[in-house]
């Protein structure tokens, strides 16, 4: 991976100062890099990792592993793009494994998800199963950790 690109992914709120000084290039060069990974969709968004505490909705997340009977001549791509496309779906992946797609929603509420699962998911042609999994709590994402405790210094112990 490009040394520009692994420090975006790594914090994307880096300026473009910053970026110049660790790679040795000029801030233009930077912007010009950045530009050109923004227009051939090697970058294709950015996101701020939030604490629980700023989430003020109290909605849900729920993790969905989906089996489907693969299409001929597409396997399981147009029936997961379909699946993408639903405003419910945050992301979309294909698995290997006991299931074929793994789906996270974000629900208002259980019932919302329920609905989703039941009503569209389900419905699909070509879904034979789905298993639903609420998130709980999040510990770390993205690699970064949530509303970490601080460290407790501990003592060596020695036999």
């Amino acid at each position: 991976m490009d040394s520009l690109l692994k420090l975006l992914r790594e914090n994307a709120a880096l300026t473009t100062e910053d970026l110049a000084g660790m790679l040795s290039l000029s801030e233009d060069e930077v912007r010009t890099k950045i530009r050109q990974a923004q227009g051939d969709g090697t970058i294709l968004g950015y996101q701020a990792i939030l604490s629980d505490e700023a989430i003020e909705d109290n909605g849900v997340q729920a993790v969905i592993e989906v089996n489907l009977t693969p299409e001929r001549d597409g396997g399981f791509n147009r029936l997961a793009h379909r699946i993408a496309k639903y405003n419910e779906v945050s992301s979309c992946y294909l698995m290997s494994g006991s299931y074929d797609i793994l789906v996270i929603i974000d629900g208002a509420n259980l019932r919302q998800v329920a609905s989703f699962v039941s009503e569209k998911l389900a419905t699909i042609q070509g879904v034979t199963s789905t298993a639903t999994h609420f998130l709980l709590k999040r510990y770390k994402e993205n690699g970064v950790i949530i509303n970490g405790e601080e460290e407790v210094d501990r003592l060596t112990i020695s036999p």
